[in-house]
């Protein structure tokens, strides 16, 4: 189980994540673009199709297809999620919209 704020806190603490007012939700963008939109208990995920997928196969009570569930936008509620398995999904939207050099620079960091 995760909370909108634990959601929030992992989105701000993604490299040069930004949180922005987007029509009714919260969006969580790097450089503009958004990886994460949260609204109450709801959050969705910017994903490969392929992930968007097996996710929404795999496990329907926590993962469902949004509105805009094109180009990989997946619904995830947060009540029905893993905390360890939202935060690497969080990390892989963030790295699906990061420019390419940023998310170089952050893998960098990343290595031991």
């Amino acid at each position: 189980m995760m909370t909108a704020d634990e959601f929030r806190s992992l989105a701000l603490s993604l490299p040069e994540a930004v949180e922005q007012a987007h029509f009714e939700r919260a969006s969580f963008r790097v450089r503009g673009k958004i990886f994460a939109t949260l609204k109450g208990d709801q959050a969705v995920l910017k994903l490969a199709v392929e992930e968007q997928t097996a996710l929404v196969a795999a496990d329907q009570e926590t993962f469902f297809l949004p509105g805009w569930n094109h180009q990989g936008w997946t619904g995830v509620r947060l009540g029905q999620a893993d905390p360890a398995e939202i935060e690497a999904l969080l990390e892989t939207a963030w790295r699906n919209v990061a420019p390419k050099k940023l998310v170089r620079a952050q893998e960098k960091k990343d290595l031991p």
